[in-house]
This record gives C-alpha cells, structure tokens and sequence, in this order.
C-alpha cells in the first residue's frame, strides 16, 4: 500500500476527549474514528489489524475442535423471554418492535439462539461434544463508554459456546480454553492473568475473567504474590480474622449519642471495630412466587469489614440491588446510624459468615443514640441467609493464608463460564442419552472482545513518539520511507524495494508522500509498525538502505540487494520473540 492512497491521515493533536494513551494514539495514527459515543469507525490500518487478531483467534479456536458458525444480531425477545434474561437486564439491553409489533432485541451475547440452535439440531449423545463460536457484532447500552475502545457500545466479540453430554466434558473444554486464551493473548503480544470472577447475568458455577493488568483498568483485583491467588474484587475471598473466645454475656442497652458510624462509635466505647456488628440496608428486587417483588434487606458484617455488593446480590439472587431510602428504613422500625437486625419487621436478614462465630457485638438498638452491648447471634438474632459478604481489601490474608492479598487495576479482555444446564434446561435443549433418557445439554460460554484487545495491546505497546506493534497484529510489517529530494536513484531504488518486497510477500507501507523527511519519520513512529526501511540520497551514499526496528534508537545499512532477504529474517526473528512466550499454562481454580 502507497502511503499516498491510503484512505486515513494522521492527527498532531488527539481531540480532548481522548482519556487514555491508547485512544490518543489509535485516534492519531488514523486507526479509529468515533462516530457516536462508544461507537466507532475502523479505518484500514486498524481493519487489518482486526483481521490478524480475529486470524488467531480462529487458529486457537480451529485448534481446539472449534467450528465457526455466524448468528443474528437480531434477535425475537421471546426467547429471551424463555430463559427469563428480558426481564432481568436493564436498560443495557437494546429493544425494539419491528413492523408486527413483536418484541425484538440487538444481540449483546448470544446464549439464547445458541439454545435455540442446538434444541433444533442435536438429538442424541452421539452428536456430542461439540464446540461452536462466531465472531460477530453485538450491541450493549452501556450507560457510560470511556478509554475509545476499552469500553464501547458496539462491538465485535468472539463468543464459542460448548455443548457436552456431562460435567466431566465440560471442564475438559473449559480447560481448553483456559489454555487457548492464553495462547491467543500471547501470540497477539499482551501479557494477561486468569483471575476467578463473579457469574453475573450470565449465570453457571464458574467463571474465570482474563485481565490485562494497567492503571487504566476498570476493574480491581487481588492477588497473592506468595500463592498465586488470584480473583476479581467482586468475588474474591479472604482469611477473616477469628473473634476471641468468650463467654455470652448479657445483653445491655446504653446510650450512644452522636456515634453513627462505626468509626466513631469503637471510639466511644474504646473498643476495636472488630467487636461491633455493621448494618447496611438496601432494596433489592428478588422473585417471590414466580414474581419480582422489592424487599427490604438489612446486611449483618463485623465492623472492621465492609459488605461485597456483588456478594451480598448473589447472596440475595436479586435481580437488582439499590441503597435503601431513609423511608424505608424506618417503615421497617431500623434507625439510619444506630440500625441492626434486633427488632427489625418486614426485612430479609443476611448476614456474614463470620458474625456466628463472634460473640458479644455491640449493635445498633434501633434507637437514636443507643446501641446494643453484647448482641449474639441465636439468641437475638437469626438470619435468612448466612453467606460470606465480607470485601476482599488489600492487606487481608489469601485464602489459604498464605500471604497478604495486593490490589491491582486491570482490563477484563476475556471471560469464561461454566453455565451448565441454566440456558438449556430453560429453553428445552435436550438430548437422549444412551439409556434413551432425556437430559439438558451441558453448555459452556467464552468470550473475547475484540477491539478491545486491539486497544490493551495498542496499550501495552507505544512509547513517547507513538505505537509500537507486535509483528503478529501489525497492519504492515514494514514501513518504507522514500526520502523526497532531487535523487532519481533513491527513488527508483524506493520502487524496486517496494515491488521486490511485495513479491516475497512482506507486507509494505510504502510512504511515497512528497512530504519532508521529519514529518514521514513521525509518521511512522506515530503508526508503529515493527520494520521501518529509509532510502535516500544519504543512505545510498551510505553503502545501501537504512533498517532499524521500532523501538530501538539505532539503525543499519544494509545493501540494496540484500534488505529483501534481511527483512524476511527481521520478521522472522520477531515472530521467533512472539513464539517463544507461546506456553502452557496451568489450570487454576
């Protein structure tokens, strides 16, 4: 391609609203161009580089007995409707009637037709397992896109979806993706970490996220560097420390005044947190008889913890979940600052694991200015639940008290669920077994954002003077630089270089511009492609042409009639750098 004819043009400022060094760069170089807000325009350098990474994704997933199929972006709500989804996501989920009237909905993932699919096609045991996955557009109405494509409003996802006969065939293939993320993520040049992650709305019993480990990142993580311990702050568990043995002591009300946080009320009572029972009050939505009713709930944890909103909506297996109105409290007889469970109407108690096993907690009296000495749970309080609530923070001990838990910031740029049997035992995906019985389908889903990977990576590698591509995902793999002067023989040598290369297959930016020199060399360190080829009047003076990788201060000079060859080992060598941190991982729970 001639620099010349090439339908994108660099920017020299990124526009102001650009939050993030990959989004400037992406924008500057004449990657990406936004239409509206989370959605975007590929230009063909970044059209390219799309196809390289969605080319080893295939490769990855070919190589795990994947099959590529392609599903609607439209789908009929009634479907939806069957696995109950339309009823429990919100305002993310695109709707809309078509010309009948009948209830319709833009494809943000993709379960429901798979069910659909596999309840027409599969019939007996025999036809299992299989594995299936498209790469395909999908729409979600995120309420606030930011970081240009780390998070977006239309996107192209890969989703593959197994189908077994048996749980054992189901960890079989969710391992194998375990394996196949990594290895698509290390060919594509991103160092990233499987991390334990809550299931969400796309239920099952387990999920693992693949997270790119910046500052940029939405999401906290904790990690045990002594353990490998490794999970999403939305789930991640700790060892809390025991209460002391005591004997039960009476219970005694005393006055509190002014102590309506749990800060303020250890200070006045001269004890540590850890001997006070925190109350947080929400609303959440839960069904109740085949409907969803809101409840009022009041969440149990020892003070000098703090209550995991994603655990405490699991716990509930609430639809939503939102902070309780001061009216709402007191209709249930709890007092804001000096609430608790004793005496409490009308509420779902839960509460954390660790308050049973820790005698003697001073509690709110549902009074103003009053608490409660000495509360125990048995004797003046019960719980619906019981359930570990508690939030994982920096500083706590690993699970396996091994170390100390860190938190880091991080990218989700791949997940994957075990969901079982929930979509299709919903939608009547069956198959016979070979007693001829009918059993669900075992499914299993895994997903990978594709420009959002293109963006990590775009992330990961630049420098101050602009991207630097891994040879795998580069638009191009050499960028040749003609510099303009009066030199009849660099030109003609430029052209030769460039038809030369191309019929050897390299893949060439030839940059024919009648622009000055510093404004190519920006250019092409602004586009970061891994090769850059200068020929002038200097470099021929020189002995030949000048190659230098980017990245590295100094350049080469090479003979004319010998960059061919050294430019297919260059490429070599960094597709050798690539290979080698292709490896296996091990399988962590």
């Amino acid at each position: 391609m001639r620099s010349s004819q090439l339908f994108s043009q660099t920017l020299r400022q990124a526009p102001a609203e650009a939050d993030v060094r990959s989004y400037q760069l992406l924008l500057r170089a004449g990657y990406i161009r936004q239409l509206s807000t989370g959605i975007f325009s590929y230009l063909p350098l970044a059209q390219r580089s799309l196809a390289k990474i969605m080319a080893i994704v295939r490769a990855e997933m070919d190589a795990i007995g994947g099959q590529e199929i392609t599903m609607p972006v439209v789908h009929p709500a009634d479907l939806w409707k069957e696995t109950g989804r339309w009823y429990q996501i919100g305002a993310e989920m695109a709707r809309f009637k078509d010309r009948a009237d009948r209830d319709m909905v833009l494809g943000m993932t993709h379960e429901e037709v798979v069910g659909d699919l596999i309840r027409r096609e599969i019939r007996s045991y025999r036809q299992l397992p299989q594995l299936i996955y498209q790469l395909q557009t999908k729409f979600r109405d995120e309420p606030r896109p930011r970081a240009g494509l780390i998070r977006v409003r239309e996107f192209t996802m890969k989703d593959s979806y197994s189908l077994d006969a048996d749980w054992d065939g189901l960890d079989a293939q969710y391992r194998r993706h375990y394996q196949a993320y990594f290895n698509i993520y290390h060919r594509c040049g991103l160092p990233v970490m499987a991390v334990r992650s809550d299931v969400g709305m796309m239920g099952g019993s387990m999920a693992h996220e693949f997270m790119y480990l910046t500052s940029i990142g939405e999401d906290t993580l904790l990690i045990c560097d002594e353990s490998g311990y490794a999970a999403n702050r939305e789930v991640a568990t700790f060892l809390k420390p025991p209460a002391p043995v005591e004997d039960v002591l009476p219970l005694q009300k005393v006055e509190t005044p002014g102590t309506t946080t749990i800060e303020s009320l250890a200070d006045f009572l001269k004890i540590p947190r850890s001997k006070t029972a925190k109350a947080f009050f929400v609303t959440a939505t839960v069904s109740e008889n085949d409907q969803y009713v809101e409840r009022f709930v009041i969440a149990i944890i020892r003070g000098d913890m703090d209550v995991n909103e994603t655990k405490l909506q699991n716990a509930l297996k609430a639809k939503t979940m939102r902070a309780a109105t001061e009216d709402e409290i007191k209709a249930a007889g709890a007092v804001p600052g000096y609430g608790s469970a004793i005496g409490a109407r009308g509420a779902i108690i839960v509460v954390d694991d660790a308050i049973p096993t820790s005698p003697n907690l001073v509690a709110g009296a549902n009074e103003a200015g009053y608490h409660l000495l000495n509360t125990n749970y048995g004797r003046d309080f019960t719980a619906h639940i019981v359930a570990d609530i508690a939030a994982a923070r920096e500083g706590d001990r690993s699970p396996d008290g091994a170390g100390t838990l860190r938190a880091v910031r991080g990218v989700e740029v791949g997940n994957i669920f075990k969901l079982g049997t929930r979509y299709s035992a919903a939608l009547g995906a069956t198959f016979l077994d070979k007693d001829g019985a009918a059993k669900p389908i075992i499914m299993g889903s895994y997903g990978i954002g594709i420009g959002r990977l293109l963006a990590c990576v775009a992330e990961q590698h630049n420098d101050d003077y602009g991207l630097i591509w891994p040879i795998s995902v580069a638009p191009y793999q050499v960028a040749l630089i003609l510099v303009v002067g009066d030199d009849d023989a660099a030109r003609q040598a430029a052209n030769d270089l460039y038809r030369d290369l191309q019929a050897a297959g390299v893949e060439v930016l030839f940059d024919d511009r009648e622009e000055r020199a510093g404004v190519k060399f920006n250019d092409a360190d602004l586009i970061g492609l891994p090769l850059r080829i200068t020929v002038g009047a200097k470099s021929l003076a020189q002995g030949g042409a000048e190659i230098k990788r980017r990245g590295r201060k100094d350049g080469q000079i090479v003979p004319v009639d010998q960059v061919v060859t050294f430019i297919k080992g260059e490429i070599a060598a960094l597709y050798a750098e690539i290979g080698a941190t292709v490896v296996e991982v091990p399988f962590k729970e």
